[in-house]
């Protein structure tokens, strides 16, 4: 983790938890939950082999020494003993860039202890990189599985002989590692920083606010603090020129108000190393400009503080929940404080293009984001509507004070637990545009079950009747409408970079055009690559004859060549028609294997462990299908892959298609959808092991046997899946990344994949 950066969020964590004196032990400030027993990993001789296997790589050997107590010439020799390549030096980019990996492959290898100096933390770093960090305790289950120190001790005949066999299975399925060529970690950053084969130049003086807004977030930019370190380029040149080219003219990044502005005689604590975060966002600003891009903030505000906060200022006091209180924004000092703020960040920097807001959001901010404003004094008589309109009229007065030209869009998320919010759209300030995500509560029917997209869907095409609604209320209302899409990916599969659902896409934009919305939020925190789909949006916002047919062929033409375009667009058309079978649903896009892929374990036993949002799905069948039976989610997710080969033949004949650097475009996006396909295949792999393995627990004779025989197939093909994976992965560092969860997985993972498989394999072919 980036030194600057952690020192930071100390900072921020001290404040939270140690104003006016008070603070927490450091035991305490990590959390443990039911703090269950860890899992074991018994297709390893131990959990020493399993410690160094997994981060083989990505922690120098000698800090694993270290750690356990011995030399690093005994970390080596074990490592050599289960076939694992050489390693001599190891990059520090994972532990800058990739902590949140190391946190999950550790999570039930080491105790916090151990963890800490694995990742060269203090407990307050990790303490606030759980909490604030995209919610990664949540995603970690809420809990902190127990394990004891791990030390070094040599190991013996069993173990020995153990190792070589798994050495024996990594030589039988992937050869000598120490041959295989990869592509490191992170190479990505590299290759898109660089402004090398970009057409975009840096030669604009400003950013057009005329144009339809078409707003991404950086690809692998920082999520907590992105501004306290100008070192670390969160969009360096060459991303910016490449999203130029795909028509991006704006970038969203998160900020915490109180970082970033001085909190005047009210709030003296806020406001701590500002004047260096304003100087970033200036230097940011300036840098996108050159590009015709914009810089957004993103306007979570005020954030609940802890209630020591309040002692000398109990009037400001709202809503307590949990172990925060809300800064009431019925209290003028506290609306004050958002819009002078404001005004003071945009006075610094004119050049920025404008904020979002969220004020219903899983943060608790104003006393109506959770719809409890009845519990405060200030606001017990006051609406929910009165409550977050006059929330976002601050921030728009505030913004506009000193940049009347930057735009404020209000985001609908949770307003009204996300049903219909005319009355909150009415009260709306005229210089605020309306942004709605615009598949919500679209109806739809997978496999025989009927239900209605939420939000991060691909599979459905909206808009759907929410948005609709409140996009007319806020044209009768004189605002701007914007509509929040996914164009690249959503956690229907967020380990590639996007989706090449061509035909969906285009359906999409095409059905926005004839809403006539004034501008489009392309992606979350997933979904910023610079990939061929951006061009649909580009194409659709700026030709309002567009359609779906001639954009496609369009872009198909531009990319591939005449000569590939048909077969490129029967795979994008092949692609879009198997993923409108995905089984769509929270439980689903949350709890199931897809963003882990073959890089899932296989369990001959129930882990009893509850699938956690997109980290670990463990073995948790009931939660991975949602509302669907397992057989149908089975039944979808072979759909998907059936449907998904298909459109991989027709672009794998467009790669032979095409030469030069139309060529290099082709096999990397053909390198994506073969990453798709690997991940679908597996869930359905998965899914059906699972059935199998608990059937087989309560079979005996001829129906047991016949399930093992079922069992012994299945992760036959698994093993098949993850070898295949371990080809495309090993080759395109891009595969297995997402901004806020760093990589699911690295190559080794789909070769302890293989060995896992085969250690199951061996579990039901002995039993009776």
């Amino acid at each position: 983790m980036n030194r600057v950066y952690a020192k930071c969020l100390v900072l921020c964590f001290a404040m939270a938890v140690s104003l006016h004196g008070v603070s927490l032990p450091a035991s305490d400030r990590l959390p443990v939950g039911t703090h269950p027993v860890a899992l074991q990993s018994p297709h390893f001789p131990s959990r020493l082999h399993a410690f160094i296997w997994r981060n083989w790589q990505l922690v120098p050997p000698q800090r694993m020494a270290e750690l356990v107590g011995t030399e690093t010439a005994n970390i080596k020799q074990i490592a050599g003993s289960m076939g694992l390549p050489k390693v001599d030096t190891v990059s520090s980019e994972m532990r800058e860039r990739g902590y949140i990996t190391l946190i999950r492959r550790n999570w039930h290898l080491l105790p916090y202890e151990q963890l800490l100096q694995l990742l060269d933390m203090t407990p307050d770093e990790l303490a606030l990189t759980l909490r604030e960090d995209d919610f990664l305790y949540i995603k970690l289950g809420n809990l902190k599985p127990k394990c004891d120190p791990l030390r070094y001790q040599e190991p013996d005949e069993t173990a020995v002989q153990r190792a070589a066999e798994i050495k024996q299975v990594v030589r039988e399925h992937f050869g000598d590692l120490e041959l295989v060529e990869s592509e490191p970690r992170f190479r990505f950053v590299e290759t898109l920083s660089s402004t090398e084969g970009t057409t975009a130049l840096p030669d604009r003086d400003t950013v057009n606010r005329e144009q339809p807004l078409r707003m991404v977030y950086s690809y692998f930019g920082l999520f907590g603090d992105p501004l306290i370190d100008p070192e670390i380029e969160p969009i360096p040149d060459g991303l910016l020129a490449r999203l130029a080219e795909k028509g991006v003219n704006g970038i969203w990044m998160h900020v915490v108000l109180r970082q970033l502005a001085p909190g005047g005689e009210d709030f003296p604590e806020f406001g701590a190393d500002h004047e260096r975060r304003i100087q970033t966002l200036k230097n940011l600003v300036a840098q996108a400009k050159r590009y015709g891009i914009g810089i957004y903030l993103y306007i979570n505000e005020p954030r609940a503080m802890p209630p020591a906060f309040f002692k000398t200022r109990p009037e400001l006091a709202g809503i307590h929940k949990r172990d925060f209180v809300t800064m009431c924004t019925s209290t003028p000092q506290v609306r004050h404080w958002i819009s002078n703020s404001l005004a003071y960040v945009f006075g610094e920097v004119p050049d920025l293009g404008g904020v979002f807001t969220i004020t219903a959001s899983e943060n608790l901010t104003n006393c109506a984001s959770k719809g409890q404003h009845q519990l405060c004094p200030h606001c017990k008589t006051r609406t929910d509507a009165e409550i977050i309109a006059e929330v976002n009229a601050t921030i728009a007065e505030g913004v506009h004070r000193t940049n009347p030209d930057a735009r404020v869009i209000a985001w609908d998320w949770g307003w009204k637990r996300h049903g219909d919010a005319p009355d909150i759209i009415s009260l709306l300030p005229k210089d605020v545009a309306l942004m709605s995500v615009s598949e919500w509560s679209l109806p739809i029917e997978r496999g025989g079950v009927s239900s209605k997209i939420g939000e991060y869907s691909m599979s459905a095409v909206g808009p759907g009747p929410r948005a609709t609604k409140h996009w007319m209320h806020a044209k009768q209302a004189g605002l701007k409408t914007v509509a929040k899409v996914a164009v690249n990916n959503t956690w229907e599969l967020s380990a590639v970079p996007f989706l090449p659902v061509m035909d969906l896409v285009a359906e999409h934009c095409e059905n926005l055009n004839d809403v006539g919305v004034d501008g489009t939020m392309l992606s979350w925190t997933l979904g910023g690559y610079p990939s061929p789909n951006l061009l649909v949006s580009q194409y659709f916002s700026t030709d309002p004859g567009a359609t779906k047919e001639t954009v496609l062929n369009r872009i198909a033409q531009d990319r591939y060549g005449d000569d590939a375009a048909p077969l490129v667009r029967k795979a994008w058309t092949a692609f879009s028609d198997a993923f409108r079978n995905f089984p769509y649903s929270g439980a689903v896009m949350y709890n199931a294997p897809q963003q882990m892929g073959p890089a899932n374990l296989l369990y001959a036993n129930p882990t009893g462990y509850r699938a956690t949002m997109v980290c670990f799905p463990y073995d948790d069948l009931l939660r991975w299908r949602g509302p669907y039976s397992a057989d149908v989610f089975a039944e979808q997710f072979e759909k998907v892959t059936v449907g998904w080969a298909e459109g991989i033949r027709h672009l794998e004949q467009a790669v032979e298609a095409t030469a030069g650097v139309q060529r290099q475009a082709a096999e990397s996006d053909l390198s994506v959808a073969r990453a798709a396909h690997l991940h679908f295949a597996s869930v359905v792999n998965q899914a059906k092991f699972v059935v199998a393995r608990d059937a087989a627990s309560q079979s005996d004779g001829d129906p047991k046997q016949k399930l093992v025989e079922q069992i012994l197939q299945i992760t036959e093909n698994e093993v098949s899946v993850a070898r295949d994976m371990f080809d495309v992965v090993s080759q395109d560092s891009r595969i297995g990344y997402e901004a806020s969860n760093h990589y699911y997985y690295v190559p080794l993972d789909l070769v302890e994949k293989v060995i896992n498989c085969e250690y199951v394999s061996s579990q039901f072919a002995t039993q009776p």
